[in-house]
């Protein structure tokens, strides 16, 4: 539950864009355990941990859903992906010491914040034309400050109202393949719970396929107002940042100290949607407790600790992003002619790789220096999870590297065994060189543009 003495948010924020012949709005029916077409006034509650969901259907379905009035429901064997909106907003992380900043403790935690059990991040959601530029901490007794807008939310040249995040991670048309998928561009993707993730996929092959999300005459009906990609660390951060709000997990009163954190699925079968019911820990009784319709101790492995979060994002597989290592004009690939992310690039000992073209630079986020403090074209990196969240849940952090050990691609969150557990959170960030790999996978964003 959520605090009762929160208001509304304004109706005009979350502004959420979707594609209305495409995806269908969905709440979820605890009484029929489904999830059942949504209107415009029950569809989301942010203040109550309700982000808004959808979904798209099979081509022979959508006609039939796309018509059906509300409250009918969407059999889970139609539904081909699931999406969660994150709206455009704008944060700043407080010090209740002046010196250490680790969020606000508010009326959320019982104690001062540390960066084992860390504080409130401060949201406030924005319309498209506004933009925050602030330095995105404060100290608490001067009073919420200094806020900014993440960088997920500027695409290329566009600026845009919020994204759609896969719910789960990425799985395949064909999830009985090796893998849940493995090394092709020849399968569909798909979003669902309880199907083996795609894995074992170069970063090159994995970001043509999310590209084909929104391709003409794609097979989920999603017109070209949508921008499919594979997620970056900067939308990563988002969602993990939205989460650490009074809007997410750590504004859910179901849970308390520890368990603010979210839940690792520690699936040995890489099981999308599985939950340990508790954070990450040492232990190896590998499995999938609890499926992410089970309350509290399933739901507590998503973003916002109901069924309405963001899955996977804690164990599972570890989920490549398309951030890079590209000092100067060199783009790294990886480390080797058989262990590379299969672009066109510089290896770790400086020879050429001659592979695929990279898409436009809006799909990637670019590192300029292994130095956390200039990482981003020579300046601080905000909303990167870079520096400001550094070690919270005791999440480890690893920048880019450069070619000497050739982990030059960002992974985030960690797998069901990472070891020790500060290998695996929502604010963990891993390297490693964008090979097909059977630990690695990813996840879908929509940019509404």
């Amino acid at each position: 539950t959520f605090p009762s003495d929160k208001k509304v948010i304004d109706s005009i924020i979350p502004r959420v864009k979707m594609d209305e012949n495409a995806m269908i709005r969905v709440v979820y029916n605890e009484e029929k355990s489904s999830w059942e077409k949504a209107s415009n006034d029950n569809w989301y509650d942010y203040d109550l941990g309700k982000w808004a969901n959808a979904v798209t259907v099979s081509s022979a379905s959508r006609i039939h859903y796309l018509n059906a009035d509300e409250g009918t429901v969407v059999a889970m064997d139609d539904i081909e992906t699931m999406w969660v909106w994150v709206p455009r907003y704008s944060y700043t992380i407080g010090s209740e010491d002046g010196t250490n900043y680790y969020g606000k403790q508010g009326i959320y935690l019982t104690e001062a914040p540390t960066q084992a059990l860390p504080g409130e991040i401060d949201i406030k959601f924005i319309s498209k034309s506004e933009k925050d530029t602030g330095s995105a901490q404060y100290k608490v007794t001067d009073g919420i400050s200094n806020f900014r807008t993440p960088d997920a939310f500027t695409f290329g040249s566009d600026e845009l109202s919020g994204i759609w995040v896969g719910k789960f991670e990425t799985s395949s048309s064909n999830p009985s393949a090796n893998y849940g998928g493995g090394n092709t561009t020849e399968l569909d993707t798909m979003i669902k719970p309880n199907v083996p993730s795609w894995r074992g996929i170069q970063v090159a092959n994995l970001a043509e396929v999310s590209r084909n999300v929104t391709k003409s005459n794609n097979r989920y009906g999603l017109s070209n107002a949508l921008d499919s990609h594979a997620i970056k660390n900067s939308e990563w951060a988002a969602v993990a940042y939205l989460s650490q709000s009074k809007y997410g997990k750590f504004g859910n009163r179901d849970y308390s100290g520890a368990n603010k954190e979210i839940y690792q699925n520690k699936s040995d079968q890489y099981i999308t949607g599985c939950s340990y019911g508790a954070p990450s820990n040492a232990n190896t009784d590998y499995g999938c407790q609890y499926t992410y319709d089970e309350a509290i101790l399933g739901t507590g492995a998503s973003t916002t600790g109901t069924i309405y979060g963001v899955y996977d994002m804690v164990g599972g597989s570890s989920e490549a992003t398309t951030g890079v290592y590209a000092p100067g004009e060199k783009r790294y690939t990886g480390k080797n002619n058989t262990i590379n992310s299969g672009y066109t690039g510089y290896l770790y000992d400086d020879t050429f790789y001659s592979g695929k073209d990279w898409l436009a630079d809006k799909y990637y986020d670019f590192y300029t220096s292994t130095d956390s403090n200039t990482s981003c074209n020579g300046k601080r990196c905000y909303s990167q999870i870079y520096n400001e969240t550094t070690k919270w849940y005791g999440n480890s952090v690893v920048s880019p590297s450069n070619k000497n050990n050739s982990a030059v691609w960002i992974i985030s969150g960690g797998y069901y065994a990472s070891l020790p557990p500060s290998n695996v959170g929502i604010f963990c960030i891993g390297a490693g060189s964008g090979h097909a790999t059977a630990l690695l996978s990813f996840r879908l964003i929509l940019s509404a543009t």
